[in-house]
Formats: C-alpha cells, structure tokens, sequence
C-alpha cells in the first residue's frame, strides 16, 4: 500500500483542492504565509468538519493500512507489561507505542511514500493555478481597457471604493507633472487628463508626495468649476481617499473641501434664500448637496480613528467644521435673516445632529468642541438657541389664535415623491437639528458652561433652565405628530418626541439632571397643562392625554432619584418652600386623586384615560414607597381613592369570563374586559406598594385590599414578571414588611407564598436540582449553611418576626408522626420545625438524605428565632425546644464498659450547645459568654464545656465588675436637689432634663440602681401630675392580694418570669423568692390594661385574647425597683398616662380603647407604624449607605428595631445601657426611642456594609449583641437629631390616638 499508482495521485490532486477550497477564507484571511501555515497545522482544532473532508479520511485509511498492525502490537506488548507492573498509566502507554511506531520500517516506508506523492501532487496543482492565473490577466487587461475608454457613468460621488481598483504607481516627478496640468489656467482637456490620471493613483501616493500643497490648491479650486464633470471627479477622489486613507492625511482633503464650500457660501455667486424654499432635484443644489453630505459622511466616520493622532490634526478638522456652519451675512446685509446658511444643509442630510453627539462622545475630541464654541464660534450655539425661541413663538401665535397649530413641519401629503422643502420646513428641519445639538451639548458641564447665551432681540441672556423650560413647552404646545417628507416610519420627528428623548436622557445623567432639570421653574412647566385642568383655565394642548403620560413620564423619572423626589417634596430650596405656592407633590397628588375620581371633564370618556391615571399613580407611588414621600401624601388620603377605584374595577372584573384553554383569545375575552382586568392589576400594584414602608403599610391595611395585593403579588413572582433586581429588592423588602404585621403574615400564608417558600426550601436542602447530569459525586459543602440554601434561608429569618410566628404557630402541635416518606414535601413552617429542627424520633431522621446538613440548616434557624424572645418563649412552652436538644446531646456520647462515656464533638453537637446557652442565658455582650461554632486547631479543638443537663457550666456567665465606690457628684446632687424642692417653679421639667443630660455626659455610670429608681420614679410622679403632660386618661384601680397565684399567668408569662428572676439575680438585683412580686406585678398590669381594652372579633389569633408576648418593660421596671412589687405598680400606672408609655411599654396599648378601631383591628402596634417607619425616614437621611444596605438585602430597619424595642434590648445591650435607654425615653421624650435606634445603626455602620457584602445582615443583627455601644456615648447625637426632627416626630406621636389615615 505504500505504493501510489496514477489514479492515487489524481484522486489526492482532487481532494486536496476540495480540502484548500473549505478553507480558503481562512488561509486568504491569514496576514502572512507563516499565519497561514499556523492556521492548516491546527485545523483539526478550528474546523468542526475537519474529519468530515475525503482528504483526511483518506489520510485516516491509508495511515491504518500501513502502520495498523505495528500499533496493534505495540499495545499488547504493552498491555502484558502493564499488567505485571512495569508499565503505569494510560498517558505513558500512548506515549510508547507512539514512540515505537514512529521507530518501525513501516512508517519510515509510509513518510517516503507520502512526501513523493504529495510533491508530486502539489506541483501540479501549482502549474495548474499559473495557468488560471495568466488566462485571467488577460481578461483583466480587457477589461481596463474598456473602462478607459470612457467616462464614469456613476453620479454618486462618494459609492467608489478604494477595493477592486487598479492603480498605477507613480513618481515625484510625475505627480508634480499631475499638480501642474491640474492648475486651473491650463487647457480644459490637459486638466481632464490629468484628473483622470488622479483618481487611478494610490490616495497615499499623492497625500504623501511633495506637490501636494499644490495639488489641493488647485483641487479646491476646481470643485469651483462651471463643469460638473470636474466637481465629481475631484468628489469622487476624495471619497476615495477619506476611505482608504489615514486621519492624518486625510483631515487635509476634509478641511480643504470645508474651505471651498465655506467660500462658496461667503462668495456673490451664491444667492439662496429659505423664503424661497429648495429644489434639491436642482443640478446645482444637488451637487452642493452632495459636497456637503461628503463632509457630513466624514465628520461621522473621524471621530473613530483621530485619537489615535495628534490633538492639531483633530482640532483642524473641527474648526474648518464650525467656520464653516458659522457662516452667515453681515448684520446690516438686507437679506442677512433670510440667508439659506450651511447649517441648513447639514441639517437636511443629518437631521438629529448624529455628527456633533459622535464628536462629543469622548473626552478627548469633547474638550476641543467645546473650546472653540466658547472662544470662537459661540454664534452657532446662539443661533440654534434662537432658532427653538423661534419656534416656540411661532407655535405660541398659532395656540393664541385659537386654531389647530398647523406650522412649518406641516407637510403636505402627496403619493408623489416630493423633491422640494418649502421656506417653513427647510426652517422646521433645522430646528429638528437644533433641538438635538443642544440637547446633546447640555449633557456635559464644559457645554452647560457656555449658557446664559446672548441673543440680539433679548435684553437677558438664555440660561439653561429658560432653556429647560421653552423645551419642557414644546411638550404641550407644538404638534404631536408632524408628517414631514423626512419622518420614516422608525422616527418621530415631532417636537414633543424630541423633547422626550432629550429629558429622558437628562434623567439619567445625575450631574446634567441636577443642573438642569431639578428647578422649580422647569417643574413649574412641566406641570403647567396639570395646574391648568385643576384650576379650570382655559388652554390649548394638542393631543392632551399624549402630554399629560409625556409629562408623568419624566416626573417619575425625577421621582425615582433622590434629589429630584427632594424637589418634588420640598421645592428648590429644601423645606422652605412658601405656602402660597404649593411643591409639585400637592399638584401631583390633587390631580392624581381628580383622576381617579373622573372629575376632570376634558378627559372624561377618553380611551387612553386608564394610562394617564396609571402614569399619574406611578408618579405617585414612586414618591410614597419612600417614607419622606409617603409623609407629604398622607394628608391626601391617596390610599382610600385607589383603594375605592380597586374595588369598583374589582366588581367588574368579576364579570369577566374566566378564558377558555384552546377558544380564540379574542373571542373568549373582549378588548374591554382585558382592560378592566389591567386597570385592576395597576391599582393592586400600587396598592401593593405602599407597604414598602411601616406607615404605608398600615394604611393600606385600611383599604382592606392587604389579602389580595399579597396574592397579586405572588401571582406575578411566580410568572417571573419582575426581572430586574431593583425590582426583586423591592419585592424582598415588601415580604419583610409585610411579616412584620400579624395581618401581612396570614395574607403570605393564605397566598401560598410560605408553601412555595418552603417547597422551594425543600428541593435545595433534600432534593438537590433533577435536571443535572450527576458526572461526578458533588462535593461536601464546607458551609454551615450550602450557598444553595443562603436565599431561602435569609427569606425564612425575614419572614418568621414573632407576629408572623404567633400567627403560624400559636396552639399548633407538631405532627410527630409515626412514618415520614421519603417523598412527603414539607408546605408549611410547623412541618419546617418539625422536620429540620425537632428532630426527636428515629423516623424523621431516617426521612432525610442529607441528615446532618439538613438538621444543622434548623439549628440554625432556630438559633436566629430565638434571639427574639417572645418567639423562644412561644417555641419552648409550646414545643419544649431545651429538653429536646437536651435530650440529643446526652445521645451523643460515646459508648464505654463503664457506661456513658465524653461527648462526641461533631456538627450538631456544637450547634445544639451554642443554641442551649443562647436559649437558656439572658445578657448583654458583657454578661454572657457564648460558645463560638467553629474548631480550634491544636490538641483542645472545643475548649466549650457540654452538657445535656441543666444548671449551664458557669463558665458561661461573665463576672458582674464590681461597682466602683460611689462618689459624692456635684451635677447629680444638683439633680436630686430639684426633686427634693417642694415647689416645682416654671420650666422645672426642662431645667431636670438638662441637669440629667449633663449627669448622663459626665458620669452615666451613677445613674444606675436605686438612684436611677429614685429619679424616674419621682419624674414620672411630677409629669402625672401635670395635666399637660398626661397624654392618657386612666381611671383609679386598686392592686389585687398580694398572694395572687402565678397559675392564672399564661405558660409564656410563666417562663418569662424566671427568665427575668434569674437573670435579675445574676445582676444580684432580686432576692429569693421574687417570682412572686414578678407575678403580682404582672397580674396586676394586666387587670390594670384591661379596664381600657375594647372588645375586638378578629380572625387574627394576636387580638383573640392577652397580650401576645411577654412584658418585658414590665419586667426591665421591677429589676430597676430592685424586686419591689408595690413600687414597680404605683410607677407603672402612673407611666400610662404619659406618652412615651405607648412606645415603651408595648402591652399598654394592646387592643386599647384609646386607639381609633381601625388601628386596634389591624393588630399593628403604633411602635410599627409611627416609631419604626421615622427610623427608616431618619436613617435615609442620615445615614444613607446604611439604608442602602438594608434595601439591598431585602430587609428592613424596622423589623430589627421592633424586635429590640419589644423586648427592650434585652440580649442586645448590657443591663446598665437598658437603663439608660429607658431612662432618656422618660426624661428626653419619646422621640429619643427613635434617635436611639438611629445612634445604634450610627454605631454598627462599618458592620452592616460588612455585612451586606458577605450577604448575611439580617443573621448578624439579630444574633449579635450590640458590642461597645454606650447611650452616653451618643447623647450629644441624639440632642442633634432632636433638634432637627422633634416637632415632626412628636407631632406624629401624638396623632396615634386621633388616627383616622
């Protein structure tokens, strides 16, 4: 077979050419015949077919043949060797055999064989190509001599190109001999010679050449010529030059041809005028026409490659540019208005001014536009701004008239194709022009700078915001839809459309926003046509509904960025705007709610009516999902309107007939009812946003709308509407939100959102994905938690708040069943605690496949629930989460003859330990030591001792500091003294609050124990006795026995009570047998509270009955009494007749008669709505990247700081600062809760940035103590938050009880 015959040679000549043809484009692509010779060797890497060519699998074949038997050999032998150990691996054995094949007589043989046949092969392949080469010359060699036998019959100047031309190269001296026959003194046939010869020579040959000054000397002098041939040979060359040639040498054809036309205009010849209108079928317009679209075609491509050169070189370019557009007559000339200039032209063929928004694009060139506009050519930026001033006057006159505007851009319509511009369009077309130079020039600040501008008939300049304005006019007083002979269908040259393109632009550039949009004058005009249907005043607006969605879609986009929803609130100069002219959210929010009621009587019976009022609504809903916003719009009453409007569209859409599967879509639902249904859908959506924030939230509670916004909601999170992640971080906040009420967490359950939750939960933890291909074994997470799980995990924290968590679970036993199968989906969070976290029976572990992981998944979950200790409380008499842990780690031990050996350290066993010392301790981060979760390296890996029986190792509780010897104070003296004094002059509250403030500044630490007993308790007596100070009324109420039995007490109560006890002895406050006074205490409030409860039938389990939770302010004033009972009461009952018992002592206004019905039926308590949503407002403002932060993880301020106001910090901070918490709420006001929360986001700053990027924030708010925070520390903070924000917030606080938003 090594032998080739005749056939095998013109068979491989054959297949060999096919193989070369396959990949010709890749060969003649190649730069060099080395790139080429790298592409053929790695063909079989680049070409998918490379085995599919005869070539290669004759290749294949022949190689199997020859050397086929060699290789088969080869491997045996290697095989054998293998097998006996000589031999290892499948890289090493490929290696041999290949090494002993090359090594064989065969292959030498074969290599022989093929390198004759294939020169053989190659070579006639080659004297082949020779001959198609020489046949084709000829032909080309015809051909030319055809073409240069005549003319050019192409009138296109620039449609030649620099490809598929033959060129004749040529010397100095005979291009110097071209310069000379090219002067336009020489006879008209050497010229033509000449010039024909020109465009034949390579363009850098000439541009290169020495007599080329001359030569384009003499070329700009003849595009002059009366002959129409010379012009477009000379066009024809540049054209061919600006495509082939670099921007260094062709910026001087470029400039040359903007200086012959720049004369031509200057020059007497021309003489057009724009009254006259413009014949471009006309000879010499066209070949004006065509000089200046050769330019323009220029001026677009340059920008592309000029940074690449000298700044000169560009800057050429551009001043050659704008001298040109520049050109007008003298002031004085009679014609000098009517002057049909060089922009118009530019205008006609670059209508939208493509050419300046490419030369402004990049910095670079940018800077020297701008430069030679300022020093230079400032008249071109005046012109164009008068230009717009034109028009506009002229849309005015026509508005005045009271006539329909029928203007220059008016065209009239004809099948015909129209070849002339009439006097008003050639005018209309350059304002298009105009209209988008500006636009464009004012998104940069060097271009803003050139404004105010100058302008002859105006005594003041133009400055950007007049100019902001007449554009903002044009919206409502220019036509909406021009038809000009140049709209395409793709366009819309309308003013108004051009204007939107420009603002929309605006809105998202911050800087050119702010300087341009974000003035109470372009406000004032944008929201002209609105004031004007509010008010009644007559005025004429094209196409109204069209303007009014215009003008709401850029007030939503200003809206939607912090400094523009400020202007809208607040006016431009922040919250000093006057009262006689209302900011732009009362005209805003007046007219949204005229919408919605159908009381505007120009727009009644208008079919796009349901989009101006949803355009309107999402103006407004991007204002009120802020808590700013929401606060301006409450006195509105927005919510009830869009609320009323929903339940109308909702009894109608009711009618609608469900689609039928399969039936036409037309036909099963009219084009009416699915309108209906989209309105519907728009108000539930905005409905649904006023829950982003706490207030917005309980509003929209009193819209009863709560249930179906949620499963709106849910519905378009499970057709994957929302997409963008704003949108997802908004939804997340919402969940949050909404969990954090007791109305919001039954509407997630009712919904299905919690099944779908915890279905998807399900898939993660146990089902892991079905559509992948297991290839390889996935590997053992190393997190605690699989990044897998992370989301749903953060979705569970945020959801289960205690309300939700009462709500879910309250008086829910655990399935504990006898079987679970392996496919039983947990769809609720009771089957959660049950399957992942209660773990007590050999079934439920035999039910997961991922035991371990799954099981510490709960543990973790858990240890996040119980850090809010209503919840602990809930999860331990409900469900006795301490014993069943217990229980566990005294199973895991290891096993020995003697009986039960050490504990097994593994990864459950650590996490129960952490969570049994979390559950079973209370203490600040200084009085409880917890076990950390992770092992140590070394001989002791768990240093933590483990127990599966309680009292806890006293290693976990921190050693109190002994108190330091008391020490006579001067300023604590001075502030005794004023309680002691037996008449209270004028301002004494105020004079104790400053003297306190001062103690606090100087020596917090004294204000502790029973002085700090001693002066809450007598301030609270003063501020009773004052009737201005009593917020609420309260009848007399006598105390019970006080051997009132503790049995009466709820479970939950029962277990708080020794949590406290205990703790309050740890802080050796309490002495033996205080459960009892704790109870009395207890018992009493709660008999005391009900006297001024009302009776409330709700669905909801938190208003069935007690208080849902323990009292642990109750508890924080009986340690502060030190235990004593009759005191703790007597304080208590008169703390309920001041305002700050309503934020400090939740219980006090649980179902409560002094709140309005629809506030006590809503189950949210004013702590939520009022308190917690100032938080969110005061932290945007103050801390704007910690608010961020939030919003980014899809949780919410309020939700944590409702959770440390509950439980008074409780955990959180150290017994000393929880007194001094509670201590500056009653001396400071109520208000200071709010500036404390803030003084604490202050404090973790760097944390939650931290945090947020590691994305666990909510996990280390909610189980991290608040390390080194001390009130005393912020004080003088908090005394600067007070004096910004106090008669705001106090106002607020005060309004709970009269509620009726």
């Amino acid at each position: 077979m090594s032998r080739f015959t005749s056939e095998d040679e013109a068979l491989l000549q054959s297949m060999l050419r096919q193989l070369l043809q396959s990949v010709k484009e890749k060969i003649t692509g190649a730069p060099s015949v080395e790139c080429a010779e790298e592409i053929l060797l790695h063909l079989e890497e680049t070409d998918e077919n490379f085995h599919n060519y005869e070539f290669v699998k004759y290749l294949r074949q022949y190689i199997n043949d020859t050397v086929g038997s060699v290789i088969e050999e080869e491997t045996e032998k290697c095989t054998s060797a293998q097998n006996q150990g000589e031999v290892s691996g499948y890289d090493t054995l490929v290696q041999h055999v290949t090494k002993k094949t090359r090594e064989s007589k065969e292959y030498r043989e074969m290599m022989h064989a093929l390198k004759n046949v294939m020169m053989v092969v190659v070579e006639s392949l080659i004297n082949k190509f020779e001959e198609d080469r020489m046949r084709n010359k000829e032909l080309d060699g015809k051909t030319k001599n055809e073409r240069q036998s005549g003319y050019y019959t192409d009138n296109c100047s620039d449609s030649d190109s620099s490809f598929n031309q033959s060129y004749a190269f040529m010397s100095q001296e005979q291009l110097q001999l071209l310069a000379e026959r090219l002067d336009p003194v020489q006879p008209k046939e050497v010229r033509q010679e000449a010039l024909q010869t020109l465009c034949f020579a390579p363009p850098s040959d000439i541009l290169n050449s020495e007599s080329w000054p001359n030569l384009r000397k003499h070329l700009t002098m003849s595009l002059s010529d009366p002959d129409a041939t010379f012009s477009e040979k000379i066009l024809r060359f540049y054209a061919k030059t600006f495509s082939s040639s670099p921007f260094n040498m062709t910026r001087e054809v470029y400039t040359s041809l903007a200086r012959h036309l720049e004369l031509y205009f200057l020059s007497g010849e021309y003489s057009l005028r724009i009254s006259a209108g413009l014949d471009v079928s006309n000879t010499d317009i066209n070949r004006l026409l065509k000089k200046v679209r050769l330019l323009n075609e220029y001026q677009k491509e340059a920008p592309s490659s000029w940074i690449r050169h000298p700044e000169k070189y560009m800057e050429e370019v551009v001043e050659s540019t704008l001298s040109l557009l520049s050109v007008k007559h003298e002031p004085n000339h009679p014609a000098s208005p009517d002057f049909l200039s060089p922009v118009y032209f530019l205008a006609l063929l670059d209508i939208k001014a493509v050419w300046f928004k490419k030369w402004t694009h990049a910095y670079y060139s940018r800077t020297v536009v701008f430069r030679l506009l300022e020093k230079k050519y400032k008249s071109l930026i005046n012109a164009a701004v008068q230009q717009c001033l034109d028009y506009f006057e002229f849309c005015k006159a026509a508005v005045n008239k009271n006539s329909r505007v029928n203007d220059f851009s008016q065209q009239h319509c004809s099948d015909t194709q129209n070849f002339s511009y009439t006097g008003p369009e050639l005018q209309y077309v350059y304002f298009v022009h105009s209209l988008c130079l500006l636009g464009r020039l004012l998104i940069y600040k060097q271009g803003r700078n050139l404004f105010p501008v100058q302008l002859k008939n105006k005594k003041d300049g133009v400055s950007i915001t007049d100019l902001l304005v007449l554009f903002t006019q044009l919206i409502y007083y220019s036509p909406s839809y021009p038809k000009t002979a140049l709209a395409v269908h793709t366009d819309n040259y309308s003013p108004a459309s051009l204007v939107m393109e420009i603002l929309q632009v605006f809105c998202d550039q911050t800087g050119c926003a702010a300087e341009c949009l974000y003035t109470d004058a372009v406000i004032d005009a944008l929201l002209h046509p609105v004031q004007s249907l509010l008010s009644g005043t007559e005025m004429y607006i094209n196409c109204l509904e069209t303007t009014l969605i215009d003008v709401a879609d850029i007030l939503a986009r200003i809206a939607a960025v912090e400094d523009g929803l400020s202007l809208l609130l607040y006016g431009e100069n922040e919250k000093t705007a006057k009262d006689d002219s209302p900011t732009a959210v009362h005209v805003i929010v007046q007219f949204t709610k005229k919408l919605l009621h159908d009381d505007i009587s120009l727009l009644s019976g208008s079919e796009h009516l349901p989009v101006v009022k949803g355009a309107f609504i999402f103006v407004c809903r991007q204002m009120y999902r802020t808590c700013e916003g929401l606060q301006m719009l409450i006195p509105y009453g927005l919510h009830e309107s869009i609320g009323e409007a929903w339940k109308k569209t909702s009894l109608l859409s009711e009618r609608v007939p469900t689609p039928v599967t399969g039936a036409d879509s037309t036909s099963s639902i009219s084009l009416e009812s699915k309108t209906i249904l989209l309105w519907e859908e728009t108000l539930l959506d905005a409905l649904l946003n006023f829950s982003v924030t706490p207030k917005g939230l309980f509003l929209l509670h009193s819209t009863g709308a709560v249930n179906d916004c949620v499963n709106f909601m849910f519905s378009s999170l499970s057709k994957k509407i929302q997409t963008n992640e704003y949108e997802e971080f908004g939804n997340r906040v919402i969940v949050t939100q909404m969990a954090t009420t007791p109305t919001g967490a039954v509407a997630l359950q009712s919904s299905g959102f919690i099944k779908a939750l915890v279905t998807e939960l399900w898939a993660l933890l146990e089902c892991g994905k079905d559509d992948l291909r297991i290839t390889q074994p996935k590997s053992t997470p190393v997190d605690p938690i699989d990044q897998n799980c992370q989301k749903s995990f953060l979705s569970l924290i945020n959801l289960l708040t205690y309300p939700a968590v009462f709500e879910l679970l309250s008086k829910q036993d655990i399935p504990n069943k006898p079987m679970y199968s392996l496919r039983e989906v947990p769809t609720d969070i009771i089957d959660i605690i049950d399957r992942l976290i209660i773990l007590n029976s050999d079934a439920k572990i035999h039910s997961l496949f991922s035991y371990e992981q799954s099981h510490i998944f709960g543990l973790r979950l858990l240890n996040v629930l119980c850090c809010e200790l209503n919840t602990l409380l809930l999860l331990e008499t409900q469900y006795k989460v301490s014993q069943v842990l217990l229980t566990a780690q005294e199973e895991n031990v290891t096993e020995t003859s003697e009986g039960p050996g050490d504990f097994i350290i593994d990864g459950l066993s650590v996490e129960r330990n952490h969570v049994l010392v979390r559950i079973n301790l209370i203490g600040g981060p200084q009085e409880r030591i917890l076990p950390l979760r992770v092992l140590n390296k070394g001989s002791d890996p768990y240093p933590w001792p483990m127990f599966s029986s309680f009292p806890l190792p006293k290693c976990y509780l921190a050693e109190i500091p002994r108190k330091a010897e008391f020490r006579q104070d001067k300023d604590l003296d001075k502030l005794l003294s004023l309680f002691k004094s037996p008449e209270k002059q004028t301002g004494w509250t105020e004079i104790c609050r400053k003297q306190f403030c001062k103690v606090m500044k100087a020596r917090p630490d004294i204000i502790s124990g029973t002085i700090l007993a001693e002066l809450i308790e007598k301030f609270v007596l003063h501020l009773s006795e004052s009737r201005s100070d009593c917020y609420f009324s309260t009848g007399n109420y006598e105390a019970m026995d006080a051997d009132v039995k503790s049995e009466s007490l709820s479970s939950v109560q029962q277990l708080g009570v020794e949590m406290t006890v205990r703790y309050g002895k740890y802080l050796n406050l309490l002495k033996e047998h205080a459960e009892n006074g704790l109870c009395f205490v207890l018992m009493n409030c709660e008999k005391f509270l009900k006297k001024q409860q009302r009776t409330v039938v709700s669905s909801l389990c938190c208003l069935r009955e007690r208080y849902a939770g323990y009292d642990w302010f109750t508890s924080s004033i009986f340690l502060i009494m030190s235990g004593d009972g009759e005191k703790t009461l007597m304080f208590l009952q008169r703390f309920s007749r001041l305002l700050v018992s309503a934020f400090l002592w939740l219980p006090r206004l649980h179902i409560s008669m002094h709140l309005p019905i629809t506030t006590v039926e809503s189950g949210i308590h004013p702590v939520y709505f009022c308190s917690a949503h100032h938080i969110e407002m005061l932290l945007k403002a103050e801390l704007p990247l910690v608010f961020s932060a939030f919003h980014m993880s899809g949780f919410t301020p309020s939700q944590i700081c409702l959770q440390w106001i509950t439980q008074c910090f409780w955990n959180y901070m150290d017994w000393s600062e929880i007194c001094h918490y509670i201590a500056i709420c009653i001396f400071l006001g109520p208000d200071y809760q709010i500036y404390m929360c803030i003084s604490v986001f202050r404090h973790l700053q760097q944390d939650i940035l931290k945090h947020t990027e590691d994305q666990d924030l909510q996990v280390f708010l909610k189980e991290e103590a608040l390390h080194g925070f001390q009130v005393g520390d912020y004080l003088e903070y908090m005394e600067s938050l007070e004096a910004i924000y106090r008669p705001m917030l106090l106002k607020d606080m005060r309004s709970i009880r009269v509620q009726n938003t």
